[in-house]
């Protein structure tokens, strides 16, 4: 079976400090370089999702955007 260019599936061990090592072709897929914060979303249903930096940088400007929005009404 030919896996699609977009997609990756992978393993990690977690270690006994709880880390994870994510997988080079992960890390060069969403342009992880050492150092880089990440964000790590968690659900007990559907399990834990580490979203693309880009996806965060949005939502972090839409949070920035309705905090200056708000203080208007201070």
């Amino acid at each position: 079976m030919k896996q699609p260019k977009d997609k990756l599936a992978a393993s990690a061990k977690v270690g006994e400090k709880g880390q994870i090592v994510i997988p080079k072709e992960m890390r060069e897929m969403f342009s992880i370089k050492p150092g880089d914060t990440i964000v790590l979303l968690a659900d007990e249903k559907r399990g834990i999702a580490i979203p693309p930096k880009s996806l965060f940088n949005a939502f972090i400007e839409k949070v920035n955007n309705l905090m200056e929005d708000g203080e208007d009404d201070g």
